[in-house]
């Protein structure tokens, strides 16, 4: 039977903290006044962090052309880059450009109302504001509706916190410095303890694309780091009779990419925890 201080450890996680968000909003026809969700700003209110995750995989773009045919496709796919850069400043000069960010924005975005709230973890919070006020609807689980890969986020965030290696993880890491400058692509998650460690979530189902950019990914950064350990977080077990998970894994495994099911993320994650302590 575990002992109550091991009982007690999870409360320590991390102190609940005070933050504030906006949603940015695109709206290509000032006229109607349509717009559509496309990012979403998280500040902490005593502190420096902040953070902009902004619309970036193609089936996310692809909604807004659906519900704005005349959508301007290249500034969506430009403002990424633009904030990312803007927001690696030192931390006075970033804290100028949030003030002014309202008032400099292009009359097709625009900000919500600025609203707080209070959160244990702030990266998870990103991922929910996200979820809950801009990422597309795909599929209904659970009354839920929620994409594939916020699934598994959710899953390996509560399995990674639970056997105590989240803190350890750098999530949402920028992987330009192995790729090229600019590359938009953020890995879920990213480690270094001896070697490095990058992890994804790849759906065998829908993200084939995906599977592509990260074996080109990960053909780059074992150029300049040969040790790197790569894995790939699939939520099935690649099938033997699937061509399309057959053609993943054989692609995966030319790249050096390990396959971890999300029915083994478990083992995984206690493997991680021995080798980040």
């Amino acid at each position: 039977m575990p002992s109550e201080s091991k009982k007690a450890e999870p409360k320590t996680l991390e102190p609940k903290s005070t933050l504030r968000y906006r949603i940015l909003r695109y709206t290509p026809d000032l006229v109607r006044d349509e717009w559509v969700n496309i990012g979403v700003l998280l500040e902490e209110t005593r502190g420096s962090r902040h953070a902009l995750r902004l619309i970036e995989e193609p089936r996310e773009i692809a909604r807004v052309r659906r519900l704005h045919p005349d959508a301007d496709e290249d500034l969506l796919r430009a403002l990424p880059v633009e904030f990312d850069a803007r927001l690696r400043g030192p931390d006075r000069e970033v804290s100028n450009y949030l003030e002014k960010l309202e008032q400099n924005l292009s009359n097709a975005l625009q900000f919500s109302p600025q609203k707080g709230l209070l959160a244990d973890n702030f990266d998870d919070e990103l991922d929910r504001l996200y979820r809950d006020h801009v990422a597309p609807p795909s599929r209904r689980a659970g009354g839920i509706l929620q994409s594939t890969r916020d699934w598994m986020r959710e899953k390996l965030n509560d399995v990674f916190r639970r056997h105590r290696v989240l803190g350890k993880l750098e999530q949402r890491v920028r992987i330009e410095g192995f790729t090229q400058p600019g590359d938009p692509l953020r890995l879920d998650y990213g480690y270094q303890n001896g070697v490095r460690g990058f992890i994804h979530s790849i759906s065998l189902r829908r993200d084939i694309p995906q599977a592509k950019v990260l074996a080109y990914t990960a053909e780059c950064i074992h150029a300049r780091d040969s040790r790197a350990q790569i894995t790939a977080i699939t939520e099935v077990e690649p099938a033997a009779d699937n061509p399309r998970h057959q053609f993943v894994e054989k692609l995966f495994a030319e790249q050096n990419i390990r396959i971890v099911a999300m029915n083994r993320v478990e083992g995984f994650a206690e493997e991680l925890r021995l080798q980040l302590n």
